[in-house]
């Protein structure tokens, strides 16, 4: 069992920064693919980013490409997104998900493990 626990999360204005961590335990997350999903209000769960378990390989919806930046530190066990030029369309909760080693997948079905979410508020 891998347990993820994200952190990050908080109100900023548009055109601002955060950088969300996910930070896992149970298991060493370096044999894991990982990835960023969010959710808004009344919309479905979607992709953000994903990382390969090796780091090599990374994958960016469209909406977040050069604003997003995922990472991994496996020696911390951790996954990071760091988000800037924040847009209030990037209001959601954000949940990191891990998935048994290969690449990273857009479709949370693939996920084997998931954290509770940080919430992130873009204000206008």
């Amino acid at each position: 069992q891998v347990q993820l626990v994200e952190s990050g999360g908080g109100l900023v204005q548009a055109g601002g920064s955060l950088k969300l961590s996910c930070a896992a335990s149970g298991r060493t997350i370096s044999r894991y693919a990982m990835a960023w999903f969010r959710q808004a209000p009344g919309k479905e769960r979607e992709f953000v980013a994903a990382i390969s378990f090796g780091g090599g390989r990374i994958v960016y919806t469209d909406s977040v490409k050069g604003r997003f930046t995922i990472s991994r530190d496996n020696a911390e066990n951790t996954v990071y997104l760091q988000m800037n030029s924040l847009k209030p369309e990037d209001t959601a909760v954000y949940y990191c998900a891990a998935k048994y080693f290969g690449g990273g997948s857009s479709s949370k079905g693939d996920y084997d493990y998931w954290g509770q979410g940080t919430q992130v508020t873009v204000s206008s």
